[in-house]
Parts: structure tokens; sequence; C-alpha cells
């Protein structure tokens, strides 16, 4: 990171405390801007005449060690790069490894549309949101560019997904770029043999493009090279081998580049790195054997940098340790992840539901709604607010109290005496300490429930409806 100091911003701020951007000072801004919680446009002053010149050293000052590219265009346009950290707990690590998932100009028309589909289509629920992949990477199988050409374009009329066009053939590369010119692709790949002409065709088109060798210091060259010729939206490949010493020297030399980027300062290669894990198909001709170490590889190089991989196992079994993986490494340490607290409806509830509490951090909440909801039971779930922190060290910390769940019904104007005919309240079985304190608070009856939502549907056979008084 250049900034370590919220004053090396502060002198560059307008310095007048008018709190337009939501801080009180402008050096809460400026300690906002270095974690990148906020802005340069969320100062209003800033983006005046008499500030141009200011903002300007500032937009240079905020740029990340890694430079930001954008693939695509419209809502699916994707961001790779723009870290500034190796290790995530320095800051946290930015816009996620983007997953691009092959279809290569051999295709049967079908069977190509048939994969985009599966490829658009693909989502898995998780902690609150879907999980998803991003691009599709159009190969050039034929070597006929008019062939090529034609399968781009299907490709873009059937999906709005970003496109990763596969050559090293820059005829072909120019016929894909006519169909899909406005589409800002990523161009794959320029090496040594071919970078004159694929240059020419990133400055045309005016579309990012990969440079690929094994050879660090040539990689470097093609970098510099492409950087002074004005070409900036750049994309490294330094070859991805899937097995042996050869995945060793792989590894070492993701681990070298974002290294020379972020903490020697190396501006010729701080770019994005692209993984191919899909090469374990070239080795392994057993498709189980192949999926499995595509996978691998792909675990190994979400950890290790890589902003953007080419993939093609489809399978269940080889993709959702992919997108689980890859949203665990890029969920930000320094928030926990939790959900708005309150009381929220699980099913269609009656006056005879059960009303259940548990805390706001979203994979305990996540989780037990699920339960409920797979199960078909029909109740009220509160979420308190613990700060995102779970049940048993909620309780433990004092982050979940009487009062809190007190406060939560209230402040969600939830009145049992309305709402149900039987005032029990169903605390978590972590949280039975909780029982004598909340009966206090609440004047309701309390039971304990089960320490694992897994187990509520035989909690409730046995428990609901609570026997009267």
């Amino acid at each position: 990171m250049k900034l370590n100091s919220p004053l090396q911003v502060y002198k560059y701020l307008p310095q007048i405390n008018c709190a337009e951007c939501g801080d009180a000072t402008c050096m809460a801004f400026a300690a906002h801007l270095i974690d990148r919680s906020k802005k340069l446009e969320d100062c209003p002053p800033l983006l005046k005449d008499e500030f141009k010149k200011k903002y300007i050293e500032l937009q240079t000052l905020l740029a990340p060690e890694i430079r930001q590219i954008t693939i695509g265009v419209g809502e699916h346009a994707r961001k790779i790069g723009g870290d500034d950290v190796l290790y995530r707990h320095q800051l946290t690590f930015f816009n996620p490894t983007a997953f691009a998932y092959d279809v290569w100009d051999t295709m049967q028309e079908s069977e190509l549309v048939e994969r985009i589909n599966k490829i658009q289509n693909f989502k898995k629920f998780y902690v609150g949101k879907f999980l998803r992949v991003n691009m599709v990477a159009v190969r050039c199988v034929s070597g006929d560019a008019l062939k090529f050409a034609g399968t781009v374009k299907k490709v873009s009329e059937t999906t709005g997904l970003p496109l990763v066009l596969c050559s090293f053939d820059p005829a072909a590369l120019k016929a894909a770029l006519e169909v899909v010119k406005d589409k800002n692709p990523l161009i794959y790949a320029a090496t040594e043999k071919n970078w004159g002409e694929v240059a020419e065709l990133a400055m045309n088109y005016k579309v990012p493009v990969a440079l690929f060798s094994p050879d660090l210091d040539k990689l470097k060259s093609l970098a510099a090279t492409f950087n002074e010729m004005g070409i900036k939206d750049l994309v490294l490949d330094p070859g991805t081998y899937p097995q042996g010493k050869q995945l060793k020297e792989t590894f070492e030399r993701f681990v070298k580049l974002r290294r020379a980027g972020i903490k020697e300062g190396q501006k010729d290669i701080a770019y994005p790195l692209m993984a191919v894990p899909l090469g374990a198909w070239l080795i392994y001709k057993d498709a189980v054997t192949a999926s499995y170490w595509e996978t691998v590889l792909a675990s190994v190089f979400i950890v290790r940098y890589a902003d953007v991989m080419m993939l093609h196992s489809l399978e269940p079994y080889a993709m959702l340790p992919e997108v689980h993986l890859r949203d665990t490494i890029y969920t930000d340490p320094r928030t926990p992840v939790k959900v708005a607290p309150g009381v929220n409806e699980v099913g269609s509830p009656t006056k005879d539901s059960p009303v259940i509490v548990t805390t706001n951090f979203a994979l305990t909440y996540y989780t037990v709604e699920s339960d409920l909801s797979s199960n078909k039971i029909n109740c009220y779930l509160a979420a308190v607010d613990t700060d995102g922190i779970g049940v048993e060290a909620a309780v433990a910390g004092g982050q979940l109290t009487a009062a809190k769940i007190k406060d939560t019904f209230q402040k969600a104007n939830f009145d049992f005496k309305e709402k149900t005919t039987h005032s029990t309240l169903i605390l978590p079985g972590l949280a039975a300490r909780l029982q004598g304190d909340v009966e206090d608070a609440t004047g309701l009856r309390i039971m304990i429930g089960p320490p694992d939502s897994g187990r509520i549907p035989g909690w409730m056979e046995k428990n609901w409806p609570p026997k009267p008084k």
C-alpha cells in the first residue's frame, strides 16, 4: 500500500469539514478513502474547478497498486485487479476472481447454446446472496477466422456476459472483434511472436488484452512495450502448468509477479493475472481426473492472486468448491457479514406459529432460515443485533442479552398478544443461560430450543405446540 496515514490524504482535501460526504471531518473522510470504503466523488467540494489539480493528484495517489481493468459492458461488466496488498488481513482483497468458462467454435449450435445457458444460469444461494460465474471464453479450435467470428457472434447474441476471445492468430481475433467491437471483450493472447499485430488490434478496437509468456523477463518486456504504446488495460498470463515441478514453478511465477507489483513497485508488471486451470484437460484424458485437477488448480490460484481464470468443468462437484472458496477468500475481514436486525416471517406464520430467536450473523441467520423453510416450518424468526457475531460467542461476549432481545421485538413493533396465541419465545440452545433474564425482561414464556438448527424439526415434534401452563 502506498498510503498508511490519513494525513497523507488530508492535505489534498478541501479541509472545510462541510460533512457533505457523510463524515463529520475531512480527516475522517481521508481515513475512509484509504480503506476504500468511500470514493473521491463522495466529496462534492472536491469536484469543483478550484480543487481540480488536487483531485487529479489524489486520483494518482489513491490508485491501487495493481491496475484495475474492466471487461465487458453494462450490468454484467466485470472489474478485475485493483488490489493493494499481498495478504487479505492487511486490508482486504477487491474484485473477486472472474471465472470464464469455455466454449469453442467447432461445437454444434444447439450444443453451444445449451452450454452458454448452463454458464449464465448457474447460481448458488449462500449467506444471503447468489454466487455466480462471470464470463464466457470463446476458443478458436477450428483455425478458421470466419467460423470463429460466427461462433463469437452467436455467443454474444445468447448472453450478455463479458467475453474472452481466445486465439494466437491475429486474423481470427480481428474477425471476432468486428462482430463484438462494442462489447469490450478481453483478447487472448499476445505472445512474443504475434505481439505487434495484437497490439494494433488492442489500440484500434480499444479493448483489454492478455499477454502470455512463461518467461517472466519476456512477459515484463511485453508489458513494458504495450505500456509505451499507450495500451494500459493488460492482463498477464505467466502460464498455468497442471502437474509436478512445472506446477510449483507456475505457483512461484504468480507470487513473484504480484510481489513485484505490490511490494517492489514495478509498475511494468502491476497488472491483473490470469490462470488457465482448464489446461488440466490437456494432461489428463479421464474426464473425472481432469475435472478434479482443474478444480485443484482453480483453488490454488484463487488463493494466490489470479484475477481471472479460464475453466471448463460445469459439473456441480467442480463449480461449487470454486465459487464457495472465492467467496470466502474475497469476504472483507474488516466487516462481519450480517443481516439487518428485525423480526422476519418464514413461510406463512399464523398466531399459533413459533417465534424463534437467532443472531444477525449472516451465516447463522441464513442457516437457521434455510433449515426452517426447507422443513416447511412457518414461524417468526428474530435476528438480534449482535454486531454480526454468532450465538455462542455473542452470549459469552455480552452482545446477545435479554435487553437486546426485548429491544428487537419493540423496534419491530411485534406485539406477542396481537401476533400469537401462546406468548412464547424460543431461544437457541446455546443461549440457554439467558432464559431467566429474558423471562424477567419480556414477561414471556421462554423455551430452549436445540443447539443446532438442523434439529429444530425433531424438537418441534416433541415440544410444539407448548403445553398449557
